[in-house]
């Protein structure tokens, strides 16, 4: 069998025997893995699933030991494509009943998410584990995106101030190649760079109040998160005050609560509608100079109420000269998602509205908190 053909047989499944030929060693093992999983898509349209000979139905496996399982036969990445799907699509959570399988289960952003959604419904017992789990999924998200807020906030580069302070962020390549054209070698066509310029970085000009306003509803779930985390990250630059509220058609103020990102997400609630327009309007409350305060809007403007309520919310801001961020949704891949035309008027109404990873929505803030 071709490696294609292999391909095909492995994803078809082996309804494609007839047709492709059957498998056999691990890579017998592999589809048998997949059949246990995603067999369940015939049960889920009505159809009776094809018990043939090896398979590995739910009576034949249990989910803890084909996580074993699939995670000896496939590489990572696959393993933690199948484990999502595992949990979010087609709902094992036995996967999250057992703390020794929550040792196994790979951390990841994906994790969480059914985490978050799971941890009202387990038993006391298993809670601690949860929060253990989930805890370390937000570390790692955390030390993935410090490094790129504290660049940001770090300050602009000045091209006309120099710095005794090497490093890489701060490289000046055109006074390098400037100053060091005497030592450029036509043999080999290069320069040799004896002496290095760096750039000094202006200042940033604190303080600085960020109010986030963050759609809870089923759709923002990684916005959400990363919101969390950026907000524990900017707690922790001296001179801002951050305020934060979590809504779909009611309200959570987590403000106090921003240091420990876990804490503000087990405050969430997935799901349900979307009332933007109460959530901005209760945000007024924070600002107190608007000069100096930025108002993050992270929603996908999809509101369930009447806009009109939230256009009269964002114009009282406009006119007092709050500095406005729309953040829309992105999904898995990484396409913006979200309401055109609600967005589209809040942007008129004077709103800067964009769709960025966090890393540039950092970025972003920093360059307005200038």
């Amino acid at each position: 069998m071709s490696e294609g053909a292999r391909r095909w047989r492995l994803a078809l499944g082996r309804y494609a025997n007839q047709q492709l030929g059957g498998l056999a060693g691990e890579d017998n093992a592999m589809d048998q893995s997949l059949d246990f999983l995603y067999g369940r898509e015939y049960e889920g349209r009505g159809l009776e699933r094809d018990r043939g000979a090896g398979s590995l139905d739910p009576t034949q496996l249990h989910a803890l030991n084909w996580l074993g399982k699939a995670k000896g036969l496939f590489p990572q990445s696959v393993f933690e494509t199948l484990q999502g799907h595992a949990l979010d699509r087609y709902g094992l959570t036995d996967l999250l009943k057992d703390p020794k399988t929550l040792d196994s289960l790979e951390p990841n952003q994906d994790l969480l998410k059914v985490l978050l959604s799971f941890h009202d419904r387990a038993d006391p017992a298993i809670k601690a584990k949860l929060r253990d789990v989930a805890d370390r999924i937000i570390r790692d998200i955390t030390e993935r995106l410090r490094h790129d807020v504290m660049r940001a906030f770090s300050g602009r580069r000045n091209r006309f101030r120099r710095s005794n302070i090497p490093s890489a962020a701060n490289f000046d390549w055109r006074n390098t190649l400037r100053e060091n054209l005497k030592t450029y070698d036509p043999e080999t066509r290069r320069i040799i760079a004896q002496t290095l310029r760096f750039n000094s970085r202006e200042k940033r000009r604190l303080p600085w109040t960020v109010v986030l306003c963050v759609d809870q509803s089923g759709s923002m779930t990684d916005s959400v998160i990363h919101s969390a985390v950026m907000a524990a990250i900017l707690c922790g630059l001296p001179g801002v005050t951050v305020k934060m509220v979590l809504f779909d058609t009611s309200i959570i103020d987590v403000s106090d609560r921003l240091t420990d990102p876990l804490d503000t997400l087990l405050s969430v609630q997935l799901g349900g509608g979307t009332n933007i327009g109460r959530a901005v309007s209760y945000c007024e409350d924070f600002i107190t100079d608007p000069d100096r305060t930025v108002f993050a809007l992270i929603s996908d403007f999809a509101e369930g109420a009447s806009p009109r309520a939230l256009y009269a919310a964002l114009a009282r801001m406009a006119e007092a000269r709050v500095c406005m961020i729309g953040l829309v949704a992105l999904d898995e891949q990484a396409a913006p998602y979200f309401d055109p035309m609600v967005a589209g008027k809040a942007a008129d109404i004077g709103m800067q509205v964009g769709a960025m990873t966090p890393d540039k929505f950092a970025a972003w803030l920093a360059e307005i908190m200038t």
